[in-house]
């Protein structure tokens, strides 16, 4: 078994459980997850086989869920959440969910909230801090957002680990993004370099859907189906105007997946541009020639872009980082509009275009009803691995399984939309747009 895949733990687990489940089949109780139990990354017969004639063990996830025995007493755990990074449907929910678990279902009753990301960690900052309850966080999903606040940057990880310890901290759960898991990781490094036994969760959060080996994270949906509307909208102005565009720009940084699971929900777009495509504006194949050509056919037109593509087209640009370190992608949304613009006055092509970017009232929703539940179970399988004494760490979901997973791989690259699968053949299919947009 390939050891990159194998999560550390800190400890025997030697305490019983206090979940009282049980480890036969046929008594109508849910069985303990054994140690064993592992989820194939590859699911397909074809792999099976070819693992099988060649020898080797396929690339497996640990499956996550109860243990028999723990490595935390929960009379004597405590526990730290944080929220990192933008924000995103079901923040709130994520926060109630671990602690509803925590103290219902482990009895773990001191649980306190960092306030505004790593920052609050950092003491010169001055940021609060506070104990999280049920009573304090029973009504808090219903509305976006997250109640400890957050925000991007790098802090310290000496200074980190130093508060955790201050504080008496057992376990942290991270809730956040690439970013957010990269400094999860670098955490836990700094805990086993100075021996001490704090695990270290880490809960995937971003509408982008974009993190490795997670095959979908909490508040995705919620955000394309919020989207969704604002696509009818967008159509609907399109067509109440002759020669009529909308152009739409969604989140989705390096990955398009809020872009085109909109489109095909909406089936109305008829252009999607996504950072996994480059795309070129002028020339027989280029961009503005095939939307002219549509305009003259149809006499509307409806185009999605997320606000990482395109960026092939600032490459003589300077190019500034956010405080995180991630570069700053140029505005392609303002960036289209104008060149639209520039183009049909150009040629007295008439025209009417509306721009919309509702990127911040998406982020700021609350959930939906399945992402609501995808945050719960999220939390309870986040749970049952740290108090088994799991970390450096991340809770995900695979082959409708939920799995752990060590932070360090699911952090190697960006997940993406393949040109060639079938999300992005279904795309083209719906809307109708050119294979390629490039000449």
């Amino acid at each position: 078994m390939d050891n990159e895949y194998i999560v550390q733990q800190l400890g025997k687990c030697s305490i019983p459980s206090p979940l009282h489940l049980s480890k036969e089949l046929g008594d109508g109780i849910f069985n303990y997850v054994l140690d064993e139990e592992r989820i194939l990354m590859n699911a397909s017969l074809a792999h099976y086989q070819e693992s099988c004639k060649n020898g080797y063990v396929p690339v497996s996830f640990e499956k996550a869920g109860p243990k028999e025995f723990i490595y935390f007493d929960p009379s004597k755990t405590k526990v730290a959440i944080v929220t990192c990074g933008g924000l995103c449907p079901g923040l709130n929910n994520m926060i109630r969910g671990l602690v509803m678990q925590l103290y219902d279902r482990y009895g773990v009753k001191r649980i306190i909230g960092i306030k505004y990301g790593y920052q609050g960690f950092i003491p010169k900052y001055k940021h609060d801090i506070f104990e999280l309850t049920p009573d304090f966080v029973e009504d808090i999903h219903m509305q976006g957002g997250s109640i400890l606040g957050s925000s991007r940057g790098n802090q310290d990880v000496s200074e980190i680990v130093d508060a955790l310890e201050r504080l008496n901290i057992n376990i942290l759960f991270t809730i956040g993004g690439d970013g957010t898991l990269r400094g999860a990781h670098f955490i836990s490094e700094e805990i086993k370099r100075r021996n001490l036994k704090i695990s270290v969760a880490g809960i995937p959060k971003t509408i982008d859907n974009d993190i490795n080996l997670i095959e979908k994270s909490f508040g995705f949906e919620t955000a394309f189906t919020i989207a969704t509307d604002v696509l009818t909208g967008a159509h609907n102005e399109a067509k109440g105007a002759y020669n009529g565009i909308a152009l739409v720009k969604l989140m989705g940084r390096d990955s398009g997946f809020i872009a085109a699971n909109a489109s095909l929900a909406v089936q109305e777009v008829n252009y999607v541009i996504i950072p996994e495509m480059d795309f070129e504006l002028y020339g027989p194949n280029g961009f503005l020639k095939i939307l002219k050509d549509r305009l003259n056919r149809k006499h509307h037109a409806l185009i999605v872009v997320a606000e990482g593509a395109g960026q092939n087209l600032f490459e003589n640009e300077e190019r500034k980082s956010d405080l995180s370190g991630n570069v700053k992608y140029k505005d392609i949304g303002i960036f289209l509009k104008e060149r639209i613009e520039e183009e049909l006055l150009k040629e007295n092509f008439p025209f009417t275009l509306k721009y919309i970017d509702p990127s911040y009232i998406i982020r700021s929703a609350a959930a939906n009803a399945n992402d609501s539940l995808f945050c719960n179970l999220l939390a309870q399988n986040a749970i049952h691995a740290a108090m088994a004494g799991r970390t450096d760490f991340v809770c995900g979901f695979w082959n409708s399984q939920f799995t752990i997973v060590p932070i360090p791989v699911t952090v190697k690259e960006r997940k993406k939309i393949s040109l060639e699968g079938e999300l992005w053949s279904n795309v083209l299919e719906t809307t109708g747009q050119p294979k390629s947009i490039i000449n």
